[in-house]
């Protein structure tokens, strides 16, 4: 029997898992952290991502675990509206939109799915060759693993890929992010909303467990020490002229519940099929996070590649087939997401303002169609 194998043990590489092994393909997955352990905070998914796991039979185990959001707001800094959706509506047309949960919770609903002797930690990819019609992984601490066919899902840092797509290297959007998910000091919350300003956006999602995920994105150097430094202190000088309840979700939060990172994504590469080595998710196409998409592209990879290996007697004619339908459609994401950021960052108070009333008069089909193009998905 063919070997299959999986770097990552992510959203997309766990996903991948599981979509394979309904499809009668064993797979093991090697991480390169100790532990398979989530790094982050909070992720909302949308609806195309459900009914990938709706596909995959285990949507239900999932949405136990975390919170359906009514809505989803965009204000300016004084709370003023500037766009809204109700998930509702639109849930009764693509199916449950609009789920927050928290990502360690996702990742124990992944990992219950899958047979633990299929899981490899500790195993960091630098490298794979050709050898004898087979491949060989090269790991960081000597290890060789040979296999058949290699899934490269190992994020948007992945040495495979970098290998495959010399100069394929992370770009920085021009802003910086802190993250962390509270207790729930007492407030009265039920959408979602992201709020604009001139000197930053700031995030609240209500979680599962009387919970708060929240994120503040500002423009800064890349890597900047005084950003990595800040503290939660600082966070509260930048956003305390922000509406409520943006102050109090600050004042909740201690400096050993902050993430923080420089926002970064994958310009758009033109290959994710190479023979008998495919890349998904991060590897692949890596996005900001500005249309909540980057989780819900990983999992649509692993639906996909699943099916194709399933229609197809050659497994590279599948990562080929795999690459056709999925190609036009991340980079769509990607650069739609990169736009947005970069418009929703903007600094200058006369632009902001002038963005702020543009968006306010975007007819509901424009909307629609923009919604349509990111939920329908050729499952």
């Amino acid at each position: 029997m063919k070997q299959y194998t999986i770097l990552g043990g992510g959203i997309a590489g766990l996903t991948a898992a599981i979509a394979l092994r309904q499809k009668g393909i064993p797979a093991h997955v090697f991480e390169s952290a100790p532990e398979i352990k989530p790094v982050g905070a909070g992720l909302v998914l949308a609806a195309n991502a459900i009914k990938g796991y709706v596909k995959l039979g285990i949507a239900e185990k999932i949405i136990a675990r975390g919170r359906l959001l009514p809505t989803f707001s965009i204000l300016d800094r004084q709370g003023r509206r500037i766009t809204h959706a109700d998930a509702a509506r639109i849930g009764r047309k693509y199916g449950i939109h609009n789920f927050a949960i928290h990502r360690p919770e996702l990742h124990e609903a992944l990992l219950a799915e899958l047979d633990p002797a299929f899981l490899h930690t500790g195993a960091y990819a630098e490298k794979v060759e050709q050898a004898g019609g087979r491949l060989r992984v090269h790991f960081r601490d000597g290890a060789v693993h040979e296999t058949d066919y290699l899934i490269v899902a190992d994020g948007i840092h992945s040495p495979i890929r970098r290998q495959l797509v010399p100069g394929s290297t992370p770009r920085y959007a021009g802003y910086t992010c802190w993250r962390a998910v509270i207790d729930n000091p007492g407030l009265d919350l039920s959408g979602a909303t992201e709020t604009w300003g001139t000197r930053g956006r700031f995030g609240i999602v209500p979680l599962a467990n009387s919970r708060i995920y929240w994120f503040a994105c500002v423009n800064a150097p890349q890597n900047d020490p005084a950003m990595r430094n800040l503290g939660i202190r600082g966070v509260q000088r930048i956003f305390e002229k922000f509406h409520e309840p943006i102050p109090a979700i600050l004042a909740a939060t201690r400096d050993e519940n902050l993430l923080w990172n420089d926002i970064i994504d994958l310009k758009p590469i033109p290959r994710f099929a190479f023979g008998n080595i495919v890349l998904i998710g991060d590897a692949a196409h890596a996005t900001t996070p500005n249309m909540g998409q980057g989780a819900c592209q990983a999992i649509e990879d692993a639906v996909i590649l699943a099916d194709e290996l399933a229609a197809h007697t050659d497994p590279a004619a599948a990562f080929a087939a795999f690459e056709r339908r999925r190609l036009a459609r991340t980079h769509f994401i990607v650069n739609n997401s990169w736009t947005l950021g970069r418009i929703a960052q903007w600094s200058n108070p006369w632009l902001a303002g002038l963005r702020d009333a543009l968006f306010r008069l975007i007819p509901e089909s424009a909307n629609e169609q923009q919604l349509k193009r990111v939920l329908e998905v050729d499952f």
